[in-house]
């Protein structure tokens, strides 16, 4: 069990975790741009909008920067960035409903803490839970299915 804590998180989790940070930055620079910037909270559609944006510009940082730095992927073509896209919506699936079912089972249980309201902290706890889910997940998905490293014959 030591040896395998040992290899999982190893140089490749630090990168990652790394990239995360980088991508994240990005994807959020993204959405203040179309948001502040280029003004698209004055309509309607704009934070949708702006988040989707960020989301698929941080995804697409994400995707090369994993490739290339974090797991040195040579594969060709496009089933490499195929199963980045199946593992990260699998990722978001798994993080709505983990996030969900957190969120959900607060206000059945009336759990809070640090004097807010059931309800504010059952949405914060449920974001906090989901996104520790995904970035597991993902790390998971983009290690062993998204980039996983072909074995030497």
């Amino acid at each position: 069990m030591k040896n395998f804590l040992k290899n999982f998180f190893d140089i490749k989790f630090w990168k990652f975790l790394l990239v995360g940070v980088i991508n994240t930055l990005v994807g959020e620079g993204v959405v203040l741009l179309c948001l502040q910037i280029i003004g698209w909270k004055n309509f309607s559609w704009g934070a949708g909008a702006a988040a989707v944006a960020g989301t698929v510009v941080g995804s697409i940082v994400s995707y090369f920067m994993n490739k290339y730095f974090t797991f040195k992927n040579k594969e060709k073509g496009f089933k490499p960035m195929l199963r980045f896209t199946l593992n990260i919506i699998a990722c978001l699936l798994i993080r709505v409903i983990i996030a969900t079912a957190v969120t959900e089972g607060c206000k059945a249980l009336s759990f809070t803490m640090f004097s807010m309201d059931v309800n504010t902290f059952a949405a914060y706890l449920g974001w906090a839970v989901g996104a520790c889910t995904f970035v597991a997940c993902n790390y998971i998905g983009q290690r062993f299915f998204a980039f996983k490293e072909k074995e030497e014959s």
